[in-house]
């Protein structure tokens, strides 16, 4: 759009905003995000009478605010563009903005939205016979899966995605769907083939600019950790960041393995700069992921108490997020503290759960901690002796994802937080109980705080638990009788 043309476009404002926030969109793909433009497009689209328009224009700012600022600040954006798309009945409409929607929480690390979002993408595409956008939902639901924990799930989605975009002739899908599977192959442990993926996607990308390029980059810093090539996970650290700074949001969930790769090559200092960073700028799923990357340095840096702290911080964010894909790696953080405390048999417990969580949600350890691993649990075996040691791993391996969880919590929970009754519930869980006695159901609660109805069904979960509930009723009537004991 040439100056030239911009006093006639300035006559016509929706047409204006109309190629305002296209060519913020492009830009923002093209990694020059132009948030100036897309929010002069926004102020002009409130001022015309025409909800389509504004659904666009807030969709573009959506996204450029979820990919270029700040990974949470997209929300507000898409839920108000997704209202507008439902009110006019525009189908087509939703379904690009849900999409949007889907991509920009799975930067946001929140699985069950984009989880959401996706599931409604395609059930509109069913209806609307609309084949186009199956790969688009197909990456997004792949990335969902994968910070879920099901990472069968999220390869077989990637793998149908990259067939259809390749038959579609779309590389831009291409890259992506083939990023989504490098990740989780190296998740699976097969770090070859995550490798292989992550060099195709480098290849693909190579001709569409930074953005797309950094994609195949950040695979492969993943596919070579999980080879055990620090060199090789720093080098292409430093390429993804490169790459993807010019989207600050997006790349800042690039930090937590960045840190992973330097703290490999030992150097410490430079582990510990990254992994603050990740924690600082990061949230939900990928916030847990960078508190666990920053355990490490600390444990490595012998800080036993720091490196506990985030190893409960990342676990609030996967019982937050749903993210079970790393909770394995948690535990392990978990293992190693409390065998360094001398509390072996809570150490074999952790590391046993550990194991038979990753068994059950198919991730493999990465190469680049085996060593350390296997040193610590011989060691641990040695301190305990073979008895107490296998009947304190059997203990461990017989608890279910959501005991351990509960267990690891609870042995906080002697220094903070309780693991039952009403103090041991997180601010989330409390926000949600508030909501369920005020009469809303778990659609209107999940509108209300902007998130999934699974991840309120999740919510509603842990707190039936730590309460000893089995139903709304019961939370409902107790409730009442907690105010009432305050009020007296």
């Amino acid at each position: 759009m040439s100056e030239q043309n911009t006093p006639l476009l300035q006559t016509v404002p929706a047409v204006h905003a109309r190629a305002l926030t296209d060519m913020a969109m492009l830009g923002a793909w093209a990694g020059i995000p132009s948030k100036d433009g897309a929010e002069a497009a926004l102020r002009i689209a409130r001022e015309v009478d025409d909800p389509a328009i504004l659904a666009r224009t807030l969709t573009t700012r959506g996204f450029i605010a979820g990919n270029a600022e700040n990974p949470g600040a997209a929300r507000p954006y898409f839920t108000e563009a997704v209202a507008l798309a439902r009110a006019l009945g525009d189908q087509w409409m939703l379904r690009h903005i849900l999409l949007w929607q889907a991509q920009g929480a799975a930067v946001a690390g929140d699985p069950a939205t984009s989880l959401a979002a996706a599931e409604e993408v395609r059930e509109i595409a069913e209806a609307l016979g609309d084949e186009a956008s199956w790969r688009d939902w197909r990456q997004n639901l792949g990335w969902a899966l994968l910070m879920q924990g099901d990472v069968a799930g999220a390869v077989a989605q990637f793998r149908v995605g990259i067939a259809d975009a390749e038959e579609a002739h779309d590389p831009i899908w291409t890259v992506a769907g083939l990023q989504g599977l490098s990740f989780a192959l190296a998740y699976q442990g097969a770090a070859a083939e995550a490798r292989s993926a992550a060099e195709a996607a480098i290849a693909v990308g190579a001709e569409f600019g930074d953005v797309i390029l950094g994609l195949g980059h950040s695979a492969l810093v993943l596919a070579a950790l999980a080879a055990g090539d620090a060199g090789a996970a720093q080098e292409a650290g430093r390429l993804a960041w490169r790459s993807l700074s010019v989207q600050p949001a997006t790349a800042v969930t690039l930090l937590c393995r960045n840190a992973e790769a330097a703290l490999a090559a030992g150097d410490l200092v430079e582990a510990r700069r990254l992994a603050d960073a990740a924690v600082a700028g990061n949230i939900g799923w990928h916030r847990m992921m960078a508190c666990t990357a920053r355990a490490r340095v600390e444990i490595i840096d012998g800080q036993g108490e720091r490196a506990e702290r985030d190893a409960h911080d990342a676990l609030a964010c996967a019982v937050d997020t749903g993210g079970n894909a790393g909770v394995p790696d948690i535990l392990e953080c978990l293992g190693h503290t409390a065998a360094s405390d001398g509390r072996y048999q809570a150490a074999a417990r952790f590391y046993a759960a550990a194991e038979a969580i990753s068994g059950r949600i198919g991730v493999v350890r990465l190469k680049v901690y085996q060593a350390s691993y296997e040193a610590s649990v011989a060691a641990l075996r040695e301190a305990m002796g073979e008895t107490e040691f296998d009947a304190a791993w059997a203990e461990g391996a017989g608890l279910s994802t959501e005991e351990a969880i509960a267990y690891a919590q609870r042995g906080r929970g002697e220094r903070g937080r309780p693991a039952t009754g009403w103090a041991s519930l997180t601010p989330a869980e409390r926000e949600v109980v508030k909501l369920v006695c005020e009469g809303l159901g778990n659609k209107d609660i999940a509108a209300r705080l902007f998130v999934s109805p699974r991840t309120v069904q999740a919510h509603l979960t842990h707190v039936y638990t730590k309460l000893g509930f089995s139903s709304r009723i019961q939370l409902i009537q107790d409730t009442g009788r907690q105010h009432r004991g305050v009020a007296e």
